[in-house]
Formats: structure tokens, C-alpha cells, sequence
């Protein structure tokens, strides 16, 4: 590819992907305190902890991996990027408490309200998850750049792009800490978001397609079981059925956007609540504008094959869309390809410096600072966090070398998903019952979190010998079990233990580690709120499914009343406001895309 880039390409992409390392750099020669080094100093601004969120949760494997399910899978990927019930629950149930301790990490939490254990075990998971990710970064990134530089002088490996990629993350990284992260991430944002628009807007623009509102139309016009632009799919669908996106994907969310540290550590590092509440609101519309740029553009791309390319041309590795259409619609030699080009591969680095620094905070001050140095100083605990990142890396190129070829698979972010998804439930049952419930004991919570993956397992192997069997459940919810119904089942069960544990054999003796999380919610108030959520989204699917009005001609009206309920009472702050009108866009989006 580079061998056929213009000059003026050739330029935008190198200085481009120069302010990257160089903004990381100027700021890694500040001298760090261990506050400064994990946490920024607490004093990030909200367009920051925005902006920053945003490139930590969105990388290469996203961009390409969104798209390419658009063209194979259709518009119902959009619902990874509908993320509010999990903003509402960081800003107004957990975020109050995480910032009131003052905590460096989550896991330093889980020890406040349940015991040493707990913090250990988090930990451990957490470095484990992050792990995953930071392999399926790295493989996505080398093979991204050895495409970008294949096919003239500058051809490289699978295993230089890993290097590669590992040496331009540490460049800042090591000695910049968070500080050198949110300020490149938010460079990065901004990079992704015109190259995103960039593919979107010469996709949706080709005469095939004519525009957003023409993709709708030429949608419209195929036989409903072929239509790519609907929300919902059957229960049984393998990858995305409609009740694993309201149960199990809901709760990954939650914990994407509540409990994971390498996301929630930018909340941590904010100026005040409000600089983190704006922010994490903002990063919500950012990631709600992923569909209309991203998805829609694979499901454009699937149209624009077939119709220029033969009807053979649409059952290619679908994870190679992103790259066909920059060949394929971006007009050459004004600079367009070298934007979209530093897009692509600062999203490559974008999640692999925020994960590094998130594992390098949980093993430095949870395993080093806890229990191999104590009393160590701020200069050993950065220099530790140091050390850490190296190994990280180190343990990732590794691990990428051995489980992954260079030979993508299709839809490749389902598949990291799905391996991720058996660490997570235990540790949403921990946090949610540790600030909702009094009763919720530290052993209970220890074995919800221990037994988590377990219950995982189990479940898959007895749905796939006995219940799948069944011609009855497997007509309703596939042959084998979707990994987004294993997550409702091992939080279901997870929570049981949890408070089966709590009522029986262990009952909480750690009252004072409850009051010090509680602010100003309970489990009453988080009830109602849910509750007169669901009673007004009742009204409205009641209007389509008995009324007979169309699921479009609703969507208005129910994000509307769904942004009033923001505005009920005396409180009307403006974080409040936006994340009604957060809220009130996606509902819409539920409806009118059904």
C-alpha cells in the first residue's frame, strides 16, 4: 500500500503520526510523582477524560472489526456502541464513590468494602482480561501496518509490526505514565474520527449507494430476512440475537464502563466529579456516532461490492473491508488516503498505551506496593510501573507470536469478545451488590468472583450436551450457547452465590466498609429509576406491537419521553440534562432502526 501512496499522502500520513509520540514525549520530560505517573495528577479536563475514554475504548480492531461486521452482519453491531445504562450507572451510581476515596484503583475499592482477597483477586482478573485485549491490539495493529507498508522497499514482518507497535507505545508510555496517555488518546480521537468520517463519507457518497437516507432506501427495498439495517435479530442468531443484547451485552457494558480499570481510570484521574461526569457523558456521544460512520459504512460497503464487483466480491474475509474501501473510494493524491491512514494506525495505539498503563497501575500499587515493597517511595513505585510495561509488552508480542497468525479471521472482535466475557460477570456481581446491598459479605463476593468463569463453562457445556439437544430451546435460542446469554447466565448465578453466601454461612461483618461507599444512592432509588424507565419504554413498544404503529414512526416520541424523565424534580444540572439527552438519542435509535 505505501508503495502506492502520493507524496502529499506520504507527508500527511508521517507528520501526522509524528504528534503522537512527540505531545507524549514533551510531557514524559516532566519529573513524576506516583499520583502524577497513574493518575495525572487528578487534574484532567472533561473534554480530556472524553476524549482520552473515547481512544482507550475504540483501537484498530474496533474500526476495522465494526465495519466488517457492518458488511457481513449488518446494523445490529451498533448496539456495542449504545452504551447509556452503563454512563448512567458510572456518573450517578459508582462515580461519586470511586473519587470520594481517592483510590488509584478499583481493585483498592473492593478492599475498602470487602477485604484483601477481593483486591487480589480483581487484580488478577483484571490483569488477565487486559492481557487478551492487549494481544488481539497488537495482532490487529501488525497486520493493519503490514498492509499500510507492504508491497514497496518499507515491507515488513508480522513480528516488526508487533515490535514496532511496541516501541512507538513505550516511547511515551514508559516515561510519560497517564499524563503522556490522555493527551495522546485525545490526539488520537481526533485522528480516528476524520479518517472514520473520511471512509464513511466517500462510501455513503458512491452513485450505488446515494447517501445515508439512500442506504436506507436500497436496504428497504431487499426481502426482510436480507435487509442488513435493523437492530434485532432472532434469538438463535450465533453472534448477535436481540435477548443476549438486552441481557448479557447490557451487563458488558456495565462492566466496560463502571468496574474496568484501564476505562475507569481516567474518571479517577479527572479534575472533579464534574470534569468526570462531562466527560464520560461526552465519550457516550462519541461512541453513539460509531454506527453512522463505521457500521453503516460496512453495510454500504456490502451494497457497493456487489454491485460493482459481481456478486462474488461480497463473500470475502469481511474483516478486510476497512482496507478494500480505502483502495476502493478515497480519491488519491490530495492526502485523503495518508489522513485515513494515520487514523487507522493511531487507533492501533490508542488502546494499547491506555491498557499497558491500566495493568502496570493494578500490578505496581496491588501486588508491589502491597506486598513486596511496602514502604517503597514515590521514585521506586514509577520506577516499578516502569519495568511493568517492558514486561507487558514483552509478554504480549509473545503471546500474539503464539496464538494468532497473520491470516485474519472473520469478525474477529466477536471472537476477543466472547473470550473476555468469562472473567467479567463475578466482578459486576462484586461491585454492584458491594455498593447496592449492606448485606453483601467480602467471602461471598470472593466466591462470585473465583466462581465466575466456572459457572461460564458449565453453562456452555450443559446447554451444548442437554438443553441445546432440545429441538424446542434450540429453535429459540440456538445449537450452541451465544456468549451474550453465558454472561446472563453466570451473573444470575454469580449473584446467587453471592447472596445465598451473604444470608447463610457468611454474613457481612464489614458495615464500616459499606457507609464509607454510600453518597447519596441506594438500591431503592436505582430501582424506581429503572422501573419508571421500563414503564415508559412498555407504553411505547405496546403502541407497536398492539397499537400497530411502526417502530419509526414512535422513535421520536419515545426519546423525548424518555429524555423528560431527566428533567423531573428540582435537580436540573447540566450533566444531568446531557445524559437525558444521551439517553433520549439512543432509545430513539432502538426504535427507528428496529
Amino acid at each position: 500500500m505505501l508503495a502506492q501512496l502520493s507524496t502529499i499522502d506520504l507527508i500527511v500520513l508521517v507528520l501526522m503520526l509524528l504528534i503522537m509520540p512527540t505531545a507524549g514525549i514533551l510531557v514524559a520530560l516532566r519529573k513524576k510523582t506516583a499520583e502524577q505517573y497513574f493518575l495525572a495528577g487528578r487534574n484532567i479536563r472533561w473534554w480530556t477524560v472524553a476524549g482520552s475514554v473515547f481512544g482507550t475504548n475504540i483501537s484498530s480492531f474496533h474500526l476495522i472489526g465494526m465495519l466488517g461486521i457492518g458488511y457481513s452482519i449488518g446494523f445490529v453491531q451498533a448496539h456495542y456502541e449504545i452504551v447509556f445504562p452503563a454512563i448512567l450507572l458510572l456518573c450517578f451510581v459508582f462515580l461519586a464513590s470511586y473519587r470520594r476515596l481517592e483510590v488509584f484503583t478499583l481493585s483498592q475499592y473492593l478492599e475498602i468494602r470487602y477485604n484483601e482477597a477481593s483486591r487480589l483477586i480483581y487484580t488478577i482478573l483484571l490483569v488477565l482480561i487486559i492481557l487478551v485485549q492487549l494481544v488481539g491490539a497488537f495482532y490487529v495493529g501488525s497486520i493493519t501496518l503490514q498492509w499500510l507498508l507492504g508491497g514497496g522497499s518499507f515491507e515488513i514482518s508480522y513480528l516488526t509490526g508487533l515490535l514496532l507497535i511496541g516501541l512507538v507505545t513505550c516511547s511515551y508510555t514508559i516515561w510519560g505514565g497517564m499524563e503522556s496517555i490522555v493527551i495522546t488518546d485525545t490526539i488520537q480521537t481526533i485522528m480516528m474520527l476524520m479518517a472514520g468520517f473520511a471512509v464513511a463519507y466517500f462510501t455513503l457518497s458512491q452513485p450505488e449507494i446515494g447517501g445515508f437516507f439512500g442506504l436506507l432506501d436500497l436496504d428497504a427495498a431487499q426481502p426482510r430476512a436480507a435487509q442488513k439495517m435493523h437492530l434485532y435479530l432472532p434469538s438463535n442468531h450465533p453472534n448477535l440475537p436481540w435477548t443476549g443484547i438486552f441481557t448479557g451485552l447490557m451487563l458488558q457494558h456495565c462492566f466496560n464502563f463502571s468496574t474496568n480499570q484501564f476505562l475507569v481510570q481516567r474518571v479517577l484521574a479527572a479534575d472533579s466529579d464534574e470534569d468526570a461526569r462531562k466527560g464520560i457523558i461526552a465519550s457516550g456521544f462519541l461512541k453513539l456516532t460509531i454506527p453512522f460512520f463505521s457500521i453503516s459504512a460496512g453495510v454500504a460497503a456490502y451494497y457497493l461490492f456487489g454491485a460493482r464487483f459481481g456478486a462474488s466480491a461480497v463473500d470475502f474475509n469481511s474483516d478486510n473491508t476497512f482496507l478494500k474501501l480505502v483502495e476502493t473510494v478515497i480519491p488519491q493524491g490530495v492526502g485523503l488516503t495518508g489522513m485515513i491512514l494515520a487514523g487507522l494506525t493511531a487507533a492501533t495505539f490508542s488502546s494499547v498505551d491506555s491498557m499497558m498503563n491500566a495493568a502496570t497501575t493494578l500490578l505496581t500499587l496491588d501486588v508491589y506496593k502491597k506486598y513486596i515493597t511496602p514502604d517503597a517511595n514515590d521514585r521506586q513505585i514509577v520506577r516499578f510501573g516502569r519495568l511493568t510495561i517492558v514486561a507487558m509488552v514483552v509478554a504480549s508480542i509473545g503471546l500474539a507470536l503464539l496464538t494468532y497468525t497473520p491470516d485474519r479471521t472473520n469478525n474477529f472482535m466477536l471472537k476477543v469478545s466472547s473470550q473476555l466475557s468469562y472473567f467479567t460477570p463475578g466482578i459486576m456481581v462484586a461491585f454492584f451488590f458491594g455498593i447496592l446491598w449492606r448485606r453483601a459479605s467480602a467471602p461471598a463476593a470472593v466466591w462470585a468472583m473465583l466462581l465466575g468463569p466456572v459457572f461460564g463453562l458449565v453453562s456452555e457445556q450443559i446447554y451444548l450436551n442437554f438443553l441445546g439437544t432440545e429441538p424446542a430451546i434450540a429453535a429459540l435460542f440456538g445449537l450452541k450457547l451465544n456468549f451474550m446469554h453465558r454472561v446472563f447466565l453466570t451473573f444470575v448465578l454469580s449473584s446467587a452465590t453471592l447472596i445465598i453466601l451473604s444470608l447463610t454461612r457468611y454474613p457481612n461483618t464489614n458495615e464500616e466498609g459499606f457507609e464509607r461507599l454510600r453518597v447519596d444512592v441506594d438500591a431503592g432509588q436505582v430501582a424506581r429509576a429503572v422501573g419508571l424507565f421500563l414503564a415508559v419504554q412498555a407504553v411505547f413498544v405496546g403502541l407497536v406491537f398492539v397499537g400497530g404503529f411502526s417502530p419509526r414512526s414512535v422513535a421520536l416520541w419515545a426519546g423525548l419521553a424518555t429524555f423528560g424523565l431527566f428533567l423531573r424534580g428540582r435537580n436540573k444540572k447540566s450533566t444531568l440534562v446531557w445524559a437525558g439527552v444521551l439517553t433520549g438519542l439512543s432509545v430513539s435509535v432502538l426504535y427507528f432502526f428496529a
